[in-house]
C-alpha cells in the first residue's frame, strides 16, 4: 500500500498539444508569450507584464542541479511558482513558506495547512487537474512521487522533481526541500523550533503513559489497518518522537518490517491493540466503520473499557508534514496526558 499517485500522462500530452497549437513552437524553449500562453489555457485575458514574467520562465532563470529519487534534475535556484501533486508534500512548503500556486484537493482539504493556502492564493486543483489549470498557473516547478505516469510530458511545461514518499524521515525531507526552494535557513529554523516543543513535552509523556502500549488502528472495508511510526497519523510522534512502545505483534509487522503499516482481520485484533488507542475511519473506501467500534470485540478491549481511545482526524492526520506534525503534537500529547 502507498499513497494514492496522480496518473497524468493523457493530460499533460493535451496540455502540451494545447500549447504547442497556440504558440507554433516547443515549450521545451520557454519562449511562448504571455498572449500564447492565455490561449493556451483559454483561461486568462489579461496580458500584464507580471504574469508574463511570473509563468514559465525557467529559460530565464539561474537553473541548479537537485538530486531528486529519480536522479538528477536541473530546476530554478529560487523557484517563484511551485505546483505540488503530491498532496502529503504540501505542508513542507508551507513551512517554508516557499511559493506553492497549485496542489491537490486532499491539501487543500487538510485542516493544518488549509488555511495558509487560501490565504495565499493557492489554487485548488482538484483530484486530476486540467491542462488548462496547468498551464494557466505557469509553474516554474512541479513536484512528483516517483512512478507518477506521464513526467516526460509534464517535464516539457517546467522541471519535474521526483519524490519517493517515505524514503526520508521529516527532518531529512524538510532540509531537501528547504535546498530545493533555496530556503535551509527555514528549514533549520522549524527543526529547532520543533525539537524544543518535543523535548519539553517528552518527559511529561513518557512519565505519564509509563510502560503501557498504544496503537494506531483504522477500521477498513475487510478489517484494519495498523500503523506505525512513518505513515502519519501520529506515528512519527508516538513511536519516532516519544519513542513509545507498541503491541509486539504492531511493532514487528508495522514498524521493524519498515513498512510502516500492516493489514489485520478482527479475530486477531486484540493481539495489535495498545493499552492506548489512536484511531479514525479509513479514509480510502466507504466502509462504515461502526461495524468495527460496534463489535463486541472492539468493545471488551481494554483501551475500549478505559476510556483511553482517541479519535484521529480521516482527512488531515494522514498527513505528517511539518506543519501537520506541529497540530498533533498537541492533540497526541494532550489525549497521553489525560490517559491516567
Amino acid at each position: 500500500m502507498r499513497k494514492g499517485k496522480t496518473s497524468i500522462w493523457l493530460m499533460m500530452a493535451l496540455a502540451v498539444l494545447l500549447i504547442l497549437s497556440a504558440c507554433g513552437q516547443s515549450v521545451a524553449t520557454n519562449a511562448s508569450t504571455d498572449e500564447d500562453i492565455n490561449v493556451a489555457a483559454e483561461s486568462e485575458t489579461k496580458t500584464d507584464q507580471d504574469a508574463t514574467s511570473a509563468g514559465s520562465a525557467t529559460a530565464e532563470e539561474e537553473l541548479v542541479t537537485f538530486q531528486s529519487d529519480a536522479g538528477e534534475v536541473q530546476v530554478p535556484k529560487d523557484p517563484k511558482r511551485i505546483i505540488d501533486l503530491t498532496a502529503f508534500t504540501t505542508g513542507y512548503f508551507v513551512a517554508l513558506d516557499a511559493p506553492i500556486v497549485g496542489a491537490l484537493t486532499g491539501a487543500m482539504n487538510n485542516k493544518y495547512i488549509k488555511d495558509q493556502l487560501t490565504a495565499a492564493g493557492v489554487t485548488d486543483l482538484g483530484e486530476v487537474p486540467t491542462p488548462e489549470q496547468l498551464v494557466s498557473l505557469k509553474p516554474d516547478l512541479f513536484i512528483v512521487y516517483t512512478g507518477t505516469e506521464g513526467i516526460d510530458q509534464l517535464s516539457l511545461i517546467a522541471p519535474v522533481v521526483q519524490l519517493e514518499y517515505g524514503k526520508r524521515p521529516f527532518r531529512e525531507l524538510l532540509l531537501e526541500l528547504g535546498k530545493l526552494t533555496n530556503r535551509e535557513d527555514k528549514a533549520q529554523a522549524w527543526i529547532s523550533n520543533w525539537e524544543k516543543q518535543v523535548n519539553e513535552l517528552k518527559p511529561k509523556v513518557k512519565e505519564a503513559v509509563g510502560d503501557r502500549t498504544v496503537s494506531i488502528l483504522n477500521p477498513y472495508d475487510k478489517g484494519l489497518y495498523v500503523f506505525g511510526h512513518n505513515y502519519g497519523r501520529g506515528g512519527e510522534i508516538i513511536y519516532g518522537e516519544f519513542g513509545l512502545k507498541a503491541p509486539t505483534k504492531a511493532q514487528t509487522e508495522a514498524i521493524d518490517s519498515g513498512t510502516g503499516w500492516a493489514s489485520i482481520s478482527m479475530e486477531v485484533l486484540p493481539e495489535y491493540a495498545g493499552d492506548i488507542i489512536f484511531t479514525s475511519p479509513w479514509s480510502g473506501d466507504t466502509n462504515d466503520a461502526s461495524k468495527v467500534y460496534e463489535h463486541n470485540l472492539w468493545k471488551s478491549l481494554p483501551a475500549v473499557k478505559a476510556n483511553h481511545v482517541f479519535q484521529l482526524d480521516p482527512t488531515s492526520d494522514t498527513y505528517n508534514d511539518p506543519v501537520t506534525l506541529e497540530g498533533q503534537l498537541k492533540f497526541i500529547s494532550d489525549s497521553l496526558l489525560s490517559a491516567k
